[in-house]
């Protein structure tokens, strides 16, 4: 098993918002010369013939740092990289007729602009009412071209309260594609957000790795870049509209971490507008006067969730290796809290109180 060879080392697991788990491993010197794909098989815990031949064939098995096929011998002190996308989890999904909005479906992808408040798969505490329950009930009793049922692959996350595209395989070596694309950080995203303060530039950077809080297992934090804490991680922002006491800017996720754009714009002093968990549903910024707590409070109550939204998507498909590129507008609670803000700005509120 892959935890039990310490020649063997899972450099990234499925545990951010980019599903796929990326295997270095250091061939033994006393090995016999085997095909790869029996040899990953043995060596790789949980590991199907199919998911190594569709690995093999998206080129994500490389020796030395060149794709190999299947058939390929290994030898001894061959250094193997190997990405496989997420394996499947050990839950039932039941059907469940909960509304969708499919912006795209073909026979290998499809594309889902999610609510907030959609869950994206079961887990602890969300063992049903996800986007995968969702999808099962969407697809009941479907078959692909083969005659096969239809089962949805994650290719990533977004969270609970997060609204806006994503996408999802609908075979392994769809999904196996995607994961690649992931990896090598050539997926398109793109998401507005709503944070509390101003921005002294227009434009930034934000660099440092993220993990789970030492304090709050539930949230993550930020580490020093080069730290042994956390994964690296850097967040691209853009001032798209400021309105004083809150900004909207625009996101672009150079990787993936779980919570990076909450986490980040926190760590530089611009929590999300009404992010619990990153205490952003807090007045953090503006005057003391009565009116505006209640405009702000009027705010929290009509989007009642962290102000991120998943605007762009853009990939190559797995298939035809077309670009594929998707734009979602602001869900109603989004585009209703901009724009009182716009409203409060060009009444000018802000400078009367200040």
């Amino acid at each position: 098993m892959a935890e039990e060879n310490p020649d063997i080392e899972l450099e990234e697991r499925n545990d951010d918002g980019e599903l796929y788990e990326h295997y270095r491993i250091t061939v033994d010197k006393g090995q016999a010369m085997l095909r790869i794909d029996k040899y990953l098989m043995d060596h790789i815990q949980g590991a199907s013939r199919n998911k190594i031949q569709n690995a093999a064939k998206a080129q994500c098995i490389l020796v030395g740092g060149t794709p190999v096929k299947q058939n390929y011998r290994v030898k001894p002190l061959d250094v193997i990289s190997v990405l496989l996308p997420n394996p499947p989890r050990e839950i039932e999904i039941t059907p469940e007729d909960i509304p969708l909005n499919i912006v795209y479906e073909d026979d290998d992808v499809l594309v889902v602009d999610k609510q907030p408040g959609l869950v994206v798969h079961p887990g602890f505490g969300n063992f049903d009412g996800t986007l995968l329950n969702a999808l099962a009930f969407y697809y009941q009793g479907k078959t692909d071209k083969d005659g096969n049922p239809i089962t949805p692959y994650l290719a990533h996350r977004i969270d609970k309260n997060t609204s806006g595209l994503i996408i999802l395989a609908k075979n392994e070596m769809a999904q196996t594609v995607l994961a690649k694309q992931f990896f090598e950080h050539t997926i398109e995203r793109k998401y507005n957000a709503l944070v509390w303060g101003d921005f002294d530039e227009d434009d930034g950077t934000i660099i440092g790795n993220i993990g789970r809080s030492p304090k709050d297992r539930k949230v993550m934090t930020v580490f020093p870049e080069g730290s042994e804490s956390g994964k690296h991680a850097v967040t691209h922002w853009h001032v798209k509209e400021r309105f004083g006491y809150v900004t909207l800017v625009e996101c672009v996720l150079e990787t993936g971490r779980t919570h990076q754009i909450r986490a980040h714009m926190r760590h530089i002093g611009h929590p999300l507008f009404n992010d619990e968990a990153y205490g952003g549903d807090q007045i953090l910024k503006g005057t003391t006067f009565s009116k505006y707590k209640q405009f702000v409070t009027n705010c929290f109550q009509l989007m009642p969730r962290q102000a991120l939204h998943a605007v762009v998507l853009g990939f190559e498909h797995p298939t035809t290796h077309k670009h594929l590129h998707f734009e979602s507008p602001y869900p109603e609670d989004f585009a209703a809290v901009v724009e009182k803000w716009r409203k409060y700005v060009a009444s000018g509120k802000i400078i009367e109180e200040d």
